[in-house]
């Protein structure tokens, strides 16, 4: 997939407030430092388009691009939030939930995964939300530049394994790397292939 156009088009602090039309939404989601905004700027080309920081946990509404006038990519607040109380966390945790489960144009979920680490639980946990939720998702291991490709591929494989003890198959999966530009065709690619089974 080639992309020619993208468009910030909302910051939206619940799901109520969305754009209205019926284009069909990725939406990008990880911990917080996770390397998200990064990755967004690779993939759509263009370094300014979510704002990065060093500060984890920066993004907190909803946030829509316009993608080649055809699909939505959303930025959605880390979860394991960087520093915030705990009614700023309540409330972060109950705009994401609203957002995955009550958005009908929401075709599948990324998420981001740092491959430097061993499985946390708290990604597993999310994880196994998202299957119970019957919310189709794929993984994005992030930051694969910070490691040997074969430390890449073993930490891979040990997320992979862990994975497998309690799900039948493993849902797919991308490593990229933000800094090197890796990834970015296979997750393009895989996004372009379900909006033509739409």
């Amino acid at each position: 997939m080639d992309i020619k156009t993208a468009e910030f088009t909302i910051s939206a602090p619940n799901v109520s407030m969305c754009p209205k039309d019926t284009k069909p939404e990725y939406a990008f989601i990880g911990r917080s430092n996770v390397g998200k905004s990064s990755l967004i700027n690779m993939l759509c080309n263009n370094k300014k388009l979510a704002k990065t920081s060093s500060t984890p946990g920066k993004t907190l509404l909803i946030n829509h691009f316009l993608i080649n006038r055809d699909w939505y990519l959303v930025d959605l607040p880390g979860y394991g939030f960087a520093k915030r109380s705990k009614k700023e966390v309540q409330r972060l945790d109950q705009m994401i939930r609203g957002y995955i489960l009550g958005r009908e144009q929401l075709v599948n979920v990324f998420v981001l995964i740092d491959v430097r680490l061993e499985p946390q639980a708290i990604d597993l946990e999310f994880i196994e939300w998202l299957g119970l939720s019957s919310i189709p998702f794929s993984i994005v291991f992030t930051k694969a530049d910070k490691l040997t490709a074969a430390k890449v591929r073993a930490n891979v494989d040990a997320y992979v394994k862990r994975m497998l003890e309690t799900w039948e198959e493993m849902p797919p999966y991308f490593v990229t790397s933000a800094e090197k530009r890796a990834g970015r065709d296979e997750v393009l690619d895989y996004i372009e292939q379900i909006n033509k089974s739409l």
